[in-house]
């Protein structure tokens, strides 16, 4: 049985406009999607993870497949466990048992389809919000479909500069992109809330991650969000867990940790630009963060 038509699937903006029911894309994975893994994750941003975690649920595949992604050994094959729309709804109701502050899909792009048909079944029970955990690489046509599923948006903004984007992305057009998809994520969930515990009930935030030698790039995006969304309606995690762990000995330029110097460069035009939100120790750059898979 067909769930969900992948005859010819564009979710993503590579539209590859393959038949993942009989062949792969670039995020390798067919239709139905691939659990790797479940969890009360409490390593998210506080509004995310609150005091119980949040309820992560880890789709393999990527649509961008990063070269210093911590998560490789599931983004970059179809690891973990097939599983249908209904079983997928179950999974959400079980994290929402054990106490989860919310359902965290990461990396959920290239599942929307059964995702959306996950939440219409889970929701007469389901209702702690719905976090949209992404690489920023969307396309706004596939972010409409979410329109009233989604409550909190958790898009990464990771490049500026094409060249950077085309490296170590294969994307040279992420940033025209991933500025659009911001806006339409915007246009649905509006001004970022939280609940009397501290919890996002609704909105935006953006992740940035500092990467090595790329601070003013960093200060670029930083400046072109401003100039696109209301800084005051939305939060803003500045990252500085870069860790070199999982990068290929050819990107040699980002064998090495960010300096002190390059995050508090990049935090200072973060204030001046007057945003609010969260920034990281830089003991979190390590890769005993990354959930074992």
């Amino acid at each position: 049985m067909r769930l969900t038509n992948m005859s010819k699937c564009n979710l993503c903006p590579r539209k590859c406009n393959v038949d993942r029911d009989i062949s792969l894309g670039f995020c390798q994975c067919r239709s139905l999607p691939i659990v790797s893994k479940t969890m009360l994750h409490r390593w998210e941003e506080p509004p995310i993870s609150g005091i119980n975690g949040s309820g992560a649920v880890f789709f393999s595949g990527c649509t961008l497949q990063c070269v210093f992604c911590q998560n490789k050994a599931i983004s970059r094959a179809p690891v973990g466990r097939i599983t249908t729309p209904k079983e997928l709804a179950s999974i959400f109701l079980e994290l929402q048992s054990r106490g989860a502050h919310n359902i965290n899909l990461v990396t959920p792009t290239h599942f929307t389809d059964s995702i959306i048909e996950a939440l219409d079944i889970a929701k007469p029970t389901l209702h702690i919000p719905i976090v949209y955990n992404t690489s920023g690489y969307e396309l706004a046509e596939t972010l409409k479909k979410l329109r009233g599923y989604v409550d909190v948006f958790l898009p990464d903004f990771k490049y500026y500069d094409t060249a950077l984007s085309a490296k170590y992305s294969k994307a040279p057009d992420y940033f025209s992109v991933a500025i659009k998809a911001l806006s339409e994520m915007y246009s649905q969930v509006g001004q970022y809330t939280e609940d009397e515990n501290g919890i996002a009930k609704k909105g935006v935030i953006i992740r940035h991650l500092v990467l090595p030698g790329c601070r003013k790039d960093s200060v670029r995006i930083l400046e072109e969000i401003k100039n696109t969304l209301p800084v005051s309606d939305i939060r803003l995690s500045l990252m500085s867990q870069f860790t070199p762990d999982f990068v290929p000995t050819e990107c040699k330029e980002l064998s090495r940790k960010i300096t002190t110097f390059e995050y508090d460069f990049v935090l200072k035009k973060a204030i001046e630009l007057g945003y609010d939100g969260f920034f990281q120790q830089k003991e979190s750059a390590s890769a005993k963060y990354t959930p074992d898979f």
